[in-house]
């Protein structure tokens, strides 16, 4: 089985060292291997388990949540309603964001289209200075 040291896993992953300790420190990862000299060693299994993680997190997953679906991982045929739950929990807050962004892309739109036709003053200070206040 391929082993790699930190640095090659940091370079291979695109993940700093205090990243990869801070993951075993919370026990999203098993702990490491070490040698003699007190070096990690990653193997096959730990590189997958970190690919894992990464890719959890651009779905937006929480920490929590992923350490969650990494214990699901290991018996995915009797999680799967426990996954299921979590990822439709996850899309719906998704679609939440979704629609905050489409609102927030309309008001920037609508800034810049008043600025566009504006000769006096800032309408886009304007409004982001009267949305403070209305708050």
């Amino acid at each position: 089985m391929k082993e790699y040291r930190i640095g090659a896993v940091t370079t291979l992953l695109g993940m700093s060292a205090d990243t990869l300790r801070y993951y075993e420190k919370i026990s999203l990862l098993p702990v490491v291997h070490r040698m003699a000299s007190g070096v990690r060693v990653y193997n096959e299994r730990d590189i997958s388990r970190l690919r894992f993680i990464k890719r959890a997190q651009k779905m937006q997953f929480s920490l929590k949540e992923i350490g969650d679906l990494l214990s699901m991982r290991e018996n995915p045929q009797h999680a799967r309603d426990e996954v299921r739950v979590l990822t439709q929990r996850k899309l719906g807050e998704v679609e939440e964001h979704l629609c905050d962004l489409k609102l927030l892309r309309g008001e920037l739109q609508l800034l810049l289209n008043l600025c566009i036709a504006s000769d006096e003053g800032c309408p886009i200070i304007e409004g982001i200075d009267q949305d403070e206040h209305s708050a």
